[in-house]
């Protein structure tokens, strides 16, 4: 078995592999700065919790939009699981070639989803991940990643609204009844869920009409992003696990070489 974690801005998403299947999964918060001690011993417990033995661990692989999270994360994984990480950036095997006008300004998360989408559902892919950030990122069918869009993801669109309005509350974010709402909470909501909707729906097809590649299947993920998928019948398919599932697949790409962790770990060995 292998672990993955996914490192976004908002949560950090761990899941177990057997071969190509997901074992199990778990989260914790990014926001809260942790030791490399809080770090071990918060996945022990998790994986106890979900009945996986470290020792039968095989290796890790990471993805991190967070760089200052890693150094203790890494030393976590070395001295409690006894592994050196794999770390999604310069020198991993991909299997697809970016040809953006900056490669290396690529974020870990951008590339694994884009291994993901070309991997398991061919080319062309327009693969969104509705996180933190709203991205679109497009693979085309010789596995070139050519071109990408980031906007505001609904999170950070409704916290916009109500830490700076002063008079809009704190909602729980999700689809209202209709669009035409008659009070100040389902006002709220409508807004920023039909505005995504409208948003998806415009970005989704530009992309097919700029790049000529009207047949781009379009893949799906993110934690709000089913609440998207329902309602925007551009999307091909929602999959809610693809970065995990990106992050096994360059592992099976990498297994072989050893991993290079460099200025993020105190020790290469386990203590």
């Amino acid at each position: 078995m292998i672990l993955v974690i996914d490192v976004g801005n908002t949560n950090i998403t761990f899941g177990v592999f057997r071969g190509e299947k997901l074992v199990t999964s778990f989260r914790m918060t990014t926001g809260a700065e942790r030791t490399s001690d809080e770090f071990g011993m918060t996945m022990l417990g998790m994986l106890a919790m979900k009945e996986v033995d470290k020792d039968s661990l095989e290796g890790v692989m990471i993805a991190s939009v967070v760089p200052k999270l890693m150094h203790a994360l890494v030393n976590a994984i070395l001295k409690y699981l006894g592994k050196r990480p794999y770390i999604v950036g310069p020198g991993i095997k991909t299997g697809i070639k970016i040809v953006t006008d900056n490669p290396r300004e690529i974020g870990p998360d951008l590339i694994v989803g884009a291994v993901a989408g070309y991997e398991l559902y061919g080319g062309p892919v327009l693969v969104i991940d509705f996180g933190t950030a709203t991205t679109y990122i497009a693979v085309n069918e010789k596995g070139e990643f050519f071109t990408g869009v980031v906007s505001p993801g609904i999170r950070i669109s409704a916290k916009a609204l109500w830490q700076d309005t002063a008079k809009l509350p704190e909602i729980e974010i999700k689809k209202p009844a209709s669009i035409l709402a008659k009070e100040t909470i389902s006002s709220m909501q409508a807004g920023l869920i039909y505005g995504q909707i409208g948003q998806t729906k415009y970005i989704i097809n530009e992309m097919k009409r700029e790049s000529g590649l009207t047949n781009m299947k379009v893949v799906a993920t993110g934690g709000l992003g089913r609440i998207i998928s329902e309602e925007v019948d551009e999307i091909d398919i929602y999959d809610p696990n693809l970065v995990l599932r990106g992050l096994q697949i360059l592992y099976e790409k990498n297994r072989k070489t050893k991993p290079q962790i460099g200025e993020f770990a105190d020790t290469d060995k386990p203590e």
